[in-house]
């Protein structure tokens, strides 16, 4: 048999050996707690926000392998908001920001997420940026929409070198 993958969602340095990991792991036969501890320590540095994790397993020498993701983005703008939540709707059911974050802001998680966004650093800050959009989310006070059209326009080509 060749090796399982499990895939999961967890909070960062708080993974458990209840769902979904501990009954995806039990019948490969491997040291659950082994493999959480490992995944608290590889997962410490994002403690606040849900990562991505593979646990790879060879089942029948029972050594696995944790790899660990980025955040989804709009982990990461929350935690460098310092918000539980993005946008929320309203009594009168309008949008309400979560709040403001600087452009640089922006590039910083860009830049962590390169591995998982499409296209060069422009490309990625629009994505991005795009995050910001649907989550009610301003850039240096203002509309992100705005924003992306100036990147398009190219007044922030030095800045995404």
């Amino acid at each position: 048999m060749g090796k399982q993958t499990i895939e999961a969602l967890v909070e960062g340095g708080k993974a458990s050996a209840g769902p979904p990991l501990g009954p995806a792991l039990g019948p490969l036969k491997v040291n659950v707690g082994d493999v959480i501890k490992k995944i608290n320590e590889k997962t410490k540095a994002f403690e606040g926000m849900q990562v991505p994790v593979k646990v790879i397993v060879d089942p029948e020498t029972k050594e696995f392998d944790v790899v660990v993701g980025t955040p989804p983005v709009s982990a990461m703008l929350k935690k460098e908001m310092g918000v539980k939540k993005l946008a929320t709707i309203d009594e009168d059911g309008k949008k309400v920001s979560p709040g403001d974050i600087s452009f640089e802001t922006v590039v910083k998680i860009a830049k962590a997420k390169s591995d998982a966004l499409a296209g060069d650093l422009k490309s990625q800050v629009k994505q991005v940026l795009g995050t910001c959009i649907s989550g009610g989310v301003t850039v240096d006070g203002r509309n992100p929409k705005e924003i992306i059209k100036e990147i398009d326009e190219g007044k922030y080509d030095e800045k995404l070198k």
